[in-house]
């Protein structure tokens, strides 16, 4: 039998076959019962190039996503950052699919921090404040909105004034409100949810500005030298990761006050998975401030690329 012809679903292709409340169903049932998926591997090319590899499998299918990190690639036209999503069939081991890395990538993290959110916040949040203006920022702000009707102030900060301006910009032309937060404190203070998507290695998010309740979501970083909030804020919050054995050895946020004796290891209560599936409780009354820490996980990807096809 012939094997059939790969399909290739563009960036477009895929956000247009990810809608907002399918992916999010997707996800939740992958967390709760997920995937074979090792850790993330990754293979230097060179003193600056890197590739990683995640990898995921079930019974019906074999994906892979493939990064690669090449700085120079911008002085040839390119990205620093190309992501590509190969999706095999499990019986055959015959290509299915390649689809567009990019496209997956910023949608499934979008999607998981809402429904990290959505299980850790205070019910009907009313205001959001995402921190960060690069590629993820806008998905960020169209997720939250779309998966989360509560939601009636949408505000956006960033260093970068002209930047912040521009991403309102865009989702305002898309017919969502969204402010441009010019005081970072008191925005923080005025928020339900925080979302920070940087690239930072100073906090971004002091634990003295946030108010009893708020829900922190923390997405940038995923290196140990990454960090987007600060003890005081870690020591404060009722802390949940997407998975221990991605964002342990990964996440600045976590390893840095680990180190500083600030918390310790039984800080950190759950994985997403454990919430979803009721096993742990995080949070016990409308006071807790409580936190989502995710680096990334192949069985996000492995989800969301079966749910395009």
């Amino acid at each position: 039998m012939p094997t059939p012809p790969l399909r290739l679903l563009s960036d477009a292709d895929v956000h247009a076959a990810l809608p907002w409340p399918a992916l999010a169903r997707a996800l939740e049932a992958a967390f709760v019962a997920p995937p074979a998926s090792p850790v993330r591997t990754a293979h230097a090319l060179s003193d600056t190039d890197s590739l990683l590899l995640m990898p995921a499998w079930d019974a019906a299918a074999i994906g892979v996503k493939l990064v690669t990190v090449i700085p120079t690639a911008i002085a040839q036209g390119g990205r620093t950052v190309e992501a590509t999503y190969l999706l095999l069939d499990r019986t055959t081991g015959a290509p299915v699919a390649l689809l567009d890395g990019e496209a997956l990538t910023v949608r499934r993290t979008a999607a998981t921090s809402v429904i990290a959110a959505r299980a850790l916040a205070r019910p009907n949040p009313r205001t959001l404040l995402v921190i960060g203006t690069g590629r993820l920022a806008p998905w960020m702000l169209r997720a939250y909105a779309a998966l989360m009707p509560s939601l009636e102030r949408l505000m956006v900060w960033g260093r970068n004034e002209d930047s912040t301006t521009g991403v309102a910009t865009e989702l305002r032309a898309e017919g969502l409100t969204v402010e441009v937060a010019r005081d970072r404190p008191a925005a923080v203070g005025a928020a339900d949810i925080v979302s920070c998507v940087t690239t930072a290695t100073t906090p971004v998010v002091l634990g003295e500005w946030l108010r009893d309740g708020v829900h922190l979501d923390l997405v940038g970083g995923f290196t140990p030298e990454m960090r987007e909030s600060d003890d005081a804020a870690i020591a404060r919050a009722r802390v949940v990761v997407d998975t221990r054995a991605g964002a342990m050895p990964t996440a600045g946020d976590l390893l840095q006050p680990l180190a500083a004796g600030v918390i310790a290891e039984s800080h950190v209560l759950a994985e997403l998975g454990e919430v979803l599936r009721g096993t742990v409780r995080v949070r016990r009354d409308a006071r807790d401030i409580t936190m989502f820490k995710s680096v990334g996980h192949a069985l996000e990807d492995f989800a969301a690329a079966q749910l395009a096809l």
